[in-house]
């Protein structure tokens, strides 16, 4: 038996650029306990917790628990290094197959994760930035100019870390990573926490007429699902294939369509990762992200604001914790309370999240 998944409860630190501090466990029981308070239950009310930590173990994860009351609880970790985008994926799926009503998801990085060799990716990414421009005559300034809209949403958050306004030229000027790409275009790594409650439509409807948020539709593809399915694009060291299969797969589970989304959150890692994005997840057609970028059309006053938040360009990478904090945009979005960030009347928003082995996960919220 398959039920809907709610979000009623969300909880984040601020994120940093250095280690959490000294007390990560003390860190822990604050957002879990911001998490339940907002959902309106107590940690009896949770039937599982999902958890990834990004250096906590299971005794000192378990210890933190313990303190917020949900020591007795059982606790599904995943590996270290697990992505939150994949921890969401699973408990909801949970929820949907009875498993269980209502569980806590908690991320924690609890310091930036460590960079692998990284020149060839770079010299991948730059080359397929290059090539884009090659095949469809795009400036290098439509890739600085992500940079610049991803600092102008974060100014706006207080719990981003990159929150200095960029301009044009600071982005065209700085040091060059993988031409055309410079420093300012890249999410760096960071750390930081979030926590997020789900439950059961049954239990959503005992809460009264406290905010929820509905999952309507979500959807995992791996690399190996979309291998062998003809050649690959291009821009294929992005995944590109992936995301376009997940994006198919959301869009027809959930019966929409990408020009019903109003907002969205979705894997900055760069900004040549978000102007494909553009295309993979049908925003636009292939080959007109640059005049997406340049109508002002992925902020606001255009048809869609991407990663208000500031997304990964502003927040960092946080693996642990950085599928969490999409989710809680977004429902601080849909609920109407996202402040200054406010999307106008926003009630259908899409995550997208890549994980380092390519794994792309899709989810659809709906305001109820």
């Amino acid at each position: 038996m398959q039920r809907c998944v709610n979000v009623i409860g969300v909880g984040m630190s601020p994120f940093s650029p250095a280690s959490l501090s000294a007390n990560p466990t003390a860190l822990v029981g604050e957002t879990v306990r911001q998490a339940l308070a907002d959902a309106g239950l107590s940690a009896r009310d949770i039937g599982t917790v999902f958890a990834a930590s990004g250096l906590m173990d299971g005794g000192t994860l378990q210890r933190a628990l313990e303190q917020t009351g949900l020591g007795h609880v059982p606790l599904e970790q995943l590996p270290k290094g697990e992505e939150s985008s994949t921890l969401l994926y699973h408990a909801c799926q949970a929820i949907e197959l009875g498993l269980t009503e209502c569980v806590l998801v908690l991320g924690v990085q609890g310091a930036p994760a460590p960079l692998p060799d990284l020149g060839v990716m770079f010299e991948r990414l730059g080359a397929t930035a290059r090539a884009y421009m090659a095949r469809y005559q795009t400036r290098r300034e439509t890739f600085a100019m992500i940079a610049v809209k991803a600092r102008q949403h974060a100014e706006l958050n207080p719990l981003a870390v990159f929150t200095s306004a960029l301009t044009l030229d600071d982005v065209l000027d700085a040091s060059t990573i993988a031409e055309p790409l410079t420093h300012p275009q890249f999410a760096w790594p960071t750390s930081g926490a979030a926590a997020v409650v789900l439950c059961s439509s049954e239990l959503a409807s005992r809460r009264g007429n406290r905010p929820v948020v509905r999952v309507i539709a979500q959807a995992c593809v791996s690399p190996v699902q979309v291998s062998g399915f003809g050649p690959a694009s291009a821009f294929a060291c992005t995944g590109y294939e992936v995301n376009v299969a997940a994006a198919r797969e959301l869009y027809e589970q959930a019966g929409r369509g990408p020009q019903e989304i109003e907002v969205c959150e979705l894997h900055d890692s760069s900004t040549l990762n978000e102007l494909l994005l553009y295309e993979a997840l049908g925003f636009c057609p292939e080959g007109s992200a640059e005049k997406l970028v340049e109508d002002g059309d992925n902020t606001y006053g255009g048809n869609l604001v991407v990663n208000p938040s500031g997304g990964l360009l502003s927040l960092g990478q946080a693996p642990a914790v950085s599928g969490l904090a999409q989710c809680i945009e977004l429902v601080h979005q849909l609920r109407g309370n996202a402040g200054r960030r406010q999307v106008a009347d926003a009630r259908i928003a899409l995550q997208h999240q890549t994980g380092a082995d390519g794994t792309v996960v899709t989810t659809l919220y709906q305001r109820e």
